[in-house]
């Protein structure tokens, strides 16, 4: 006895000779399957294969075009184990035998038929193909379940970086505007240069902590309101390697490992004269040479207590005249391809707050 499982299995038969169809189709009934389609015009036979599911097939070869051969080349790309084949045919020489195999039939039958013997073969057929078929189900609820979690503890990672990049912010005074303005414009960017889609994914979520080690600058010297001195400075620009500190961690994410190239590198410039390790042209990472230029086009842009914002004319002229010095000359050939879009981020995503003290020593 058939499973109901089995029962209403779905098989198909193609055989040009009705006699033959309405033979296997009385026997498959029998049997004790339910959902049968008979072809006996293999044209239709093959489109209604492609077009639609089904369990398994039972396949003449010796027909008008296209022939059982033509038929299984047709359905190379199938899943063997998932819709199987048996050729039920009166050729049973082996050169046919051979290629009916190579071309994926799963099995093969020679009129005239053993019928108990070919419904045992149909059985076996039926129970390989729900079994894997029941095995791939499982596996994509796996897959989408994985899928899910490995999202919620995506959400839950970003909060945490969006988190620590905003109390970065606080501590120096920054919108927390800027701070994502930060991320999107260095996407922007990124896309331009035609990068990998993950890659710039990652880089808009580390971006914004790039000013993250400030954290660890004293008050007395992130907000003093007037100019910096040596000993100060020297301070002031260890925050890079700190946020390096802050973001690397030995058991090593991908984002917190750009975070951290970023935040190590982005007061880096391309003549050499950067901090903190005086890199110079491609020694500094790709990351730190985009989230240098935009930040600093950004900064430019924005209205700080000791400045009003520049236009965009002043912001971009700056940027152009500083390329192959504080910064990678085609870098700034291709941010001054999308400079229309930088503008529409500081609209969109313009301040909503008005900026606290900060000096202009201290960026």
């Amino acid at each position: 006895m058939l499973s109901d499982v089995l029962r209403f299995a779905t098989v198909v038969v193609i055989d040009d000779v009705r006699a033959n169809l309405r033979l296997l189709e009385s026997s498959l009934k029998a049997f004790g399957l339910r959902e049968i389609k008979t072809f006996s015009d293999s044209v239709e036979g093959l489109a209604w294969l492609q077009a639609n599911s089904w369990d398994l097939l039972l396949l003449d070869l010796d027909m008008p075009a296209p022939n059982g051969f033509e038929i299984l080349q047709q359905l190379e790309n199938r899943d063997r184990s998932r819709s199987p084949v048996i050729i039920v045919t009166a050729l049973n020489g082996l050169d046919e035998r051979r290629r009916g195999l190579e071309l994926g039939a799963n099995d093969y039958i020679c009129k005239p038929l053993d019928l108990p013997d070919l419904l045992l073969r149909v059985r076996n057929n039926l129970q390989l193909s729900l079994a894997s078929q029941a095995l791939q189900q499982e596996r994509d609820q796996l897959e989408q379940r994985v899928q899910q979690r490995t999202a919620q503890l995506r959400a839950s990672f970003q909060s945490v970086i969006r988190s620590l990049a905003r109390a970065a912010g606080y501590k120096d005074n920054e919108t927390g505007d800027h701070i994502l303005r930060i991320g999107e414009s260095a996407a922007l960017i990124a896309r331009a240069l035609g990068l990998d889609a993950k890659w710039i994914e990652q880089l808009r979520l580390a971006a914004p902590m790039h000013d993250v080690g400030k954290i660890g600058i004293p008050d007395a010297i992130l907000n003093k309101p007037g100019r910096l001195d040596s000993e100060e400075r020297l301070h002031m620009n260890l925050h890079a390697q700190i946020g390096y500190d802050i973001l690397h961690d030995e058991q090593r994410s991908p984002l917190t490992d750009l975070a951290a190239e970023i935040a190590v590198s982005h007061h880096e410039r391309w003549d050499g004269s950067g901090y903190p390790n005086g890199l110079k042209g491609e020694e500094i990472p790709l990351s730190g040479r985009i989230v240098a230029l935009c930040d600093v086009y950004d900064a430019l842009r924005s209205p700080r207590s000791y400045k009003q914002a520049w236009s965009a004319e002043r912001a971009q002229a700056y940027i152009l005249e500083n390329a192959g010095g504080h910064f990678d000359p085609h870098l700034v050939q291709v941010m001054s391809s999308v400079f229309t879009e930088l503008e529409d981020l500081q609209l969109t995503m313009a301040d909503r707050a008005e900026p606290f003290t900060l000096s202009p020593q201290h960026d």
